[in-house]
């Protein structure tokens, strides 16, 4: 098996009218040894930042001198990144390697595992060969049946900002997401929680208590902002002092106050971080299409803000960095979104709206998005491909002005892959 063959099969499966749950996972780590038993974790779940706040917590690990490895979903523009070994993504053979090991043995299963728990299994055997002497474990969606959920008491459960989201697979209201998300906490374990949502704060403060764990929470109101631009931030935290952080969104100084607030539970249970790694760990983190600057002149920057909580935040970043300048949007989104609450979060800042569709069946047509940010009072304009909107949101900012791309994750690979090929 090839590369391109490996990805073609993973990308074949199907539910195939199975139910939820974590026994198909269960029954194909088994059947390759159990890797995950050879493996310490951090897991995290959440509605938003589950991925800067793994990325940072993998980087910091990495400078403490650990072998890290990273699990997260979804890719930007290779599939590969989605599994990691000290910041360095999985090699196309040994991914080839893997997949043709597990594909007999999941083929071989009277209830055939899904996409994701395929490839969580093959995220298993790798960084357990390759001895990761801890893993941070995004899981794809909920927590208590996500497939990534099949591990131990972790070193410690990571809850990011919550929000609605996801709420025809989770449930509709906060309590239930909360309920999903809170799955990943275990007996006697340690919970860091973003915190900040009374209704799933609520949840949380339950569930750890049934369960004996301990929850832990930062204090936002100890950050005390320092220089920002487009190029990242400075900010102190507590006794940190002047922490940088290369990243721009203005929300990043919450998640790396919840990554620092993890860090203090993993120097409790024993690991070796110094304040040296903690630094230069989070002046490393790179997580693209997260409030990314893709071009200066003129800025151009991706997001993949997807909900009302994350494109919420994007505006705050956006109005904290440009107060006077008008911003060209390039918007694609799926076809379930509620694009009138989505989008008029930013309409207040936009010059105009340019709309794409994303490569991605469940997509929205272009002209109908088009449609309805037209309701919004601000013109929008429907192009034909990314890379037309690209070049169009690029013409419309010469003059002085700034184009910014979000609503999906799905098409921040094709934005990115504008300006770097």
């Amino acid at each position: 098996m090839n590369y391109a063959e490996a990805l073609a099969y993973i990308h074949s499966i199907s539910w195939k009218g199975s139910v939820l749950g974590l026994g198909r996972t269960q029954e194909l780590l088994q059947k390759l040894g159990n890797p995950e038993k050879r493996l310490r974790f951090i897991h995290i779940a959440g509605t938003n930042g589950k991925g800067s706040t793994a990325a940072m917590l993998a980087s910091v690990l990495q400078s403490a001198g650990y072998r890290v490895g990273l699990y997260t979903s979804p890719f930007i523009n290779r599939f590969n990144e989605r599994m990691q070994i000290d910041q360095q993504c999985i090699p196309d053979d040994e991914l080839a390697q893997l997949t043709a090991e597990v594909r007999p043995i999941a083929d071989g299963m009277a209830d055939h595992p899904t996409e994701f728990e395929l490839i969580t299994a093959i995220a298993m055997v790798y960084f357990a060969r390759h001895a990761c002497d801890i893993v941070v474990l995004e899981v794809g969606m909920g927590g208590a049946l996500d497939s990534t959920n099949v591990i131990d008491v972790p070193e410690v459960a990571v809850i990011t900002a919550m929000g609605l989201d996801h709420v025809r697979e989770l449930g509709p209201t906060m309590a239930d997401i909360a309920s999903a998300k809170a799955g990943i906490i275990k007996p006697g374990g340690d919970v860091v929680s973003y915190g900040g949502n009374p209704e799933a704060d609520a949840v949380f403060e339950r569930v750890t208590e049934e369960c004996g764990a301990k929850l832990h929470r930062p204090d936002f109101s100890a950050i005390v902002p320092g220089a920002f631009g487009l190029d990242g931030q400075v900010f102190s935290y507590g006794a940190w002092k002047d922490l940088c952080i290369p990243l721009a969104g203005s929300y990043q100084m919450q998640n790396a106050a919840v990554v620092l607030t993890a860090i203090d539970v993993l120097r409790e249970k024993g690991w070796r971080i110094s304040d040296m790694a903690v630094r230069d760990g989070l002046a490393g983190t790179h997580w693209p299409a997260r409030f990314e600057v893709l071009s200066h002149d003129p800025v151009f920057i991706v997001d993949g803000g997807h909900n009302p909580h994350g494109i919420r935040a994007t505006a705050d970043s956006l109005k904290r960095l440009f107060p006077d300048r008008p911003i060209v949007f390039l918007v694609g989104v799926m076809a379930d979104k509620d694009v009138e609450s989505i989008l008029g979060l930013v309409a207040p800042l936009a010059k105009c709206f340019l709309t794409v569709r994303p490569d991605n069946p469940r997509a929205m047509a272009a002209e109908e998005l088009a449609q309805r940010i037209g309701k919004l009072g601000v013109p929008a304009e429907p192009c034909a491909s990314v890379a037309e909107g690209v070049r169009r949101a690029l013409a419309l900012a010469r003059l002085d002005g700034v184009a910014c791309a979000l609503g999906s994750l799905y098409m921040s690979g094709d934005v990115r892959n504008c300006f770097i090929q």
